[in-house]
């Protein structure tokens, strides 16, 4: 099995002929209202483009004779970009926001969070709720609790709580998930 050197490309992505780089005789040529105008030469095909202020490109090289189609490259190039980042499906990580509060949170503050929490679930996004204790206030866990309640009840109007509290270590997290 041959190895690749560490210094060679990586295989490049699809790479497409634009205008003069289509040195074929005959394309069969689709236009930029995806009306199909049979085969016709190269250059009848490259006057049209520039008739219409665009681009020929050539989107399929291994048919015969090739596919050109009038195009703005520009605008093709930014849509394939698009997809290719959109390609990869959406995590339920990048749709998660977190809201941390504590057992002692003030009574402004803790408003404050519910209306970021708010804003997240109106977005459709998850809201995980982490409530952290700190020294001693493990001790009191209902004070812990009665927050995650509050917050619970606030958003009861636009949320549900899928995942209830539980505490884990030094930390409490519930899950609110959109109505």
């Amino acid at each position: 099995m041959a190895r690749r050197s560490r210094f060679t490309k990586k295989p490049e992505t699809r790479r497409y002929r634009v205008n003069r780089q289509i040195r074929i005789r005959e394309v069969r040529l689709v236009d930029h209202e995806g009306n199909q105008h049979g085969v016709v030469p190269t250059e009848d095909a490259r006057r049209m483009a520039d008739e219409a202020g665009l681009d020929l490109v050539e989107v399929s090289p291994n048919a015969d004779p090739p596919v050109c189609r009038i195009m703005d490259w520009g605008k093709f190039q930014y849509e394939q970009r698009k997809k290719s980042k959109g390609a990869g499906t959406r995590s339920a990580a990048s749709r998660l926001k977190e809201v941390r509060v504590r057992p002692t949170i003030d009574p402004h503050d803790l408003k404050y969070r519910l209306e970021s929490g708010r804003k997240f679930l109106e977005a459709g996004h998850k809201v995980l709720v982490v409530c952290v204790f700190r020294g001693r206030q493990l001790d009191h866990k209902e004070l812990g609790l009665n927050v995650m309640r509050e917050v619970a009840d606030t958003l009861s109007d636009i949320s549900k709580v899928e995942t209830p509290p539980k505490l884990m270590g030094r930390r409490m997290t519930m899950l609110l998930g959109h109505k």
